[in-house]
């Protein structure tokens, strides 16, 4: 009985499946092709290990490791990449984040993904000319899995 009612008292946590995090890959690769941006899109799990992952036609070798590291960080550090990018700009007390570890990637691009009020992963783009387009492209993988919007409303 006792081993029963330490089971019971073992923390639960939400875990994306693998189907939800390959429609997101999917989602926000179709968005950038579209687009006209040769991406590649990683999405990770809460712990930031990598759960799906695509490299779009033509996308440059960069956008592997850049799109798993955002992926990693908007998980691991439950952000926006880009609004951390915009934060270190403001207080550069907190510099010292970029050089956590070696998988850190402080650029937009990466989005938590959120569902039920709880970040149960985070979702990378890498590629676009810029990171609030690879953030535009994440926005539509959190979009086609139902995941708590982002970005800040276009005008």
């Amino acid at each position: 009985m006792a081993s029963v009612a330490m089971a019971e008292d073992l923390p639960r946590e939400a875990v994306l499946p693998l189907a939800m995090a390959n429609k997101a890959v999917a989602a926000a690769l179709d968005k950038c092709t579209k687009d006209g941006y040769r991406v590649s899109v990683a999405v990770a799990d809460r712990a930031g290990v990598l759960r799906a992952f695509s490299r779009g036609d033509g996308a440059g070798s960069h956008t592997v490791e850049s799109s798993s590291k955002k992926a990693y960080t908007a998980a691991s550090l439950r952000g926006s990449t880009g609004d951390l990018a915009e934060m270190l700009g403001r207080m550069p007390a907190v510099q010292g984040l970029r050089d956590m570890n070696d998988k850190i990637l402080i650029l937009g691009g990466g989005l938590p993904i959120e569902i039920g009020g709880e970040v149960v992963g985070g979702i990378g783009v890498g590629g676009a000319p810029g990171g609030h387009l690879d953030a535009a492209c994440a926005q539509a993988g959190l979009d086609s899995i139902g995941a708590a919007h982002k970005l800040p409303a276009q005008k």
